[in-house]
Order: C-alpha cells, then structure tokens, then sequence
C-alpha cells in the first residue's frame, strides 16, 4: 500500500511539472515571436540620421496642434525614430468582469509604419499572453491561454485598418514630434479641437483630437476602428481614449493614464485603464528585461 502511495504521489508530481511545462512553453513561443518581430523591425528601421524638430516644420498644423507640440517640449528636440512604452492595465472582458491585472511591453518604429504590443496576464493562476503586431500594413492578433489553445488568432484587412488606428493613436498620444509625417494631414475645427487623417498604403483612417486650454491633448475619437466580439468578428464602433495626467519623460511631457472606450449604441464600455510605467525614444535595439 505504502508503495501505491508514493506511486501515485509520484503519478502526481509528474502530471504537475508537464503541465506547468505545457503552460510554460506555450506562453513562451507568443513571447519569442513578439522579440522576433521587434528584432526584424530593428534590422529593418535602424537609427537614421538625428533630425531636430523646428517650429518652421509645424507651421502647417492646426494652431491648437502646435500648441500642443509646444507643451509636450519635442520642439529642439530630436524627432522619434523609434519608442518602447510599458504599461500596467486593468482589463475587462466585460462590463459586468471584474478587471484583470496585466502588463505590456510595446514598440513602435515610425519610418515603416510598425506596431507590436506584447500583453502578459493570469487568470487563476493559468496564464495568457496577447500579441498585437503591425507591419507592412498588415495586422495579426494572438491570444493564446498557455500552450492549449488561441483564444483568438486574427489577420485581415478589417484589423489592419483598426490597428492602422491603434497606430496614429500612439502617434498623437506619445510621439507627437512624428506627426509632421507626409502620410498626415490636418483640418482645423474649432479652438481647442482638430481631424487628424492618417494614411498608410490602402488605409485611411481619422480621428478627431480634443484639446484642453493648456494645450495637453485629452481625448482622442475615431470612427474607423472595430471591436472583437465575442464570436470573433470585428464590429466597427467609435472608439475614444480619454488621458491625463501629464509627465515628463526624457524632457517630453505625455499622458500617463488613459482609458480605451467602445462607443456602443447600446451604452458605452470601458474595456482598458492603462498606467504609463516607461517610456524610451529612439533605441538601437531590442530591451529584453
């Protein structure tokens, strides 16, 4: 009997460390492919010549857009190439969830549009990674609970004009001396508001930009992107993401919280609460940390 129980103890122990094995080597593959991408996108977009940001190269925006970009402090500083953001997040899968607590780790090149956002998370105690990526105006999302299943495994053309919007949203938010691209233009609405339309290969995609008086940019809302549901299809829904709370990083001032909103008919739902951890500009290469 005795040797049945150490057997079975045994039994046990195994099927514990093979899954952890299962959970761990699942959630590391989606970890490698997003330090794969990033990697591909430094060899691809390596630090080019420094460029200082001058009043005369914004003269043709919107005088509450200059405003903003004179708060921010990017004039006489060298433009954005490249930037790292890490976050912490309360997510929602639901407006009835309760919030789920995650961190990301994101990188943004700017020559050649690109966007990965990598997102790690638990859910008693089984963890999830999500990977959002972007480049060569085409879009995947991965969500992937340990190694046994994609909860969600996206492309097409649907999600490349909603991540071209996840883009411009970074742009506006926390590279704001990139906005002099050519691929962006701008129409003058009142005071203390402006459309901002971005374009990149076949996507267009706006948003309009709401300022307060000290010239911080507050909100930024858009009609072109779409939301997941829960059966896997995109919906297209106005989206909004309300910031505050202004810092200053590397002598640049951005927002350091921020909230994702779908706009639903049916009511509005606050999916995401972003806490700004880390900001870096204009990397040589990959941080693995």
């Amino acid at each position: 009997m005795k040797n049945l129980n150490f057997k079975r103890k045994i039994v046990n122990v195994l099927s514990v460390l093979v899954l952890y094995m299962f959970l761990f080597f699942g959630c590391h593959n989606v970890q490698s492919s997003f330090e794969s991408k990033v990697e591909s996108d430094f060899n691809k977009q390596p630090l080019g010549e420094e460029k200082i940001l001058r009043m005369a190269d914004i003269k043709h925006m919107p005088s509450i857009v200059q405003k903003y970009l004179l708060y921010t402090g990017v004039i006489g500083k060298p433009q954005v190439q490249n930037i790292r953001i890490v976050f912490k997040e309360l997510m929602h899968k639901n407006s009835k969830a309760q919030p789920l607590d995650s961190t990301s780790d994101q990188y943004n090149f700017f020559r050649y549009p690109s966007r990965h956002f990598f997102m790690k998370a638990s859910m008693m105690g089984i963890p999830f990674r999500v990977l959002h990526s972007y480049s060569d105006e085409k879009a995947t999302m991965l969500v992937r609970v340990a190694s046994l299943f994609n909860v969600v495994d996206l492309a097409g053309e649907n999600l490349s004009e909603t991540e071209t919007v996840t883009l411009l949203n970074d742009l506006c938010l926390f590279a704001p001396s990139a906005l002099i691209q050519k691929n962006i233009s701008w129409e003058k609405r009142d005071s203390l508001s402006a459309k901002v339309n971005f374009k990149n290969g076949k996507y267009n995609v706006s948003a309009i930009l709401f300022f307060n008086q000290k010239g911080e940019l507050v909100e930024f809302v858009s009609e072109d992107r779409s939301a997941l549901q829960d059966d896997g299809s995109l919906r297209k829904v106005r989206w909004t993401t309300p910031v505050r709370d202004y810092r200053e990083f590397h002598g640049v001032k951005v927002p350091t919280y921020g909230e994702a909103i779908w706009n639903y008919p049916e009511g509005d739902f606050t999916y995401g609460k972003f806490f700004l951890q880390k900001i870096e500009y204009n990397l040589k290469s990959f941080k693995k940390e």
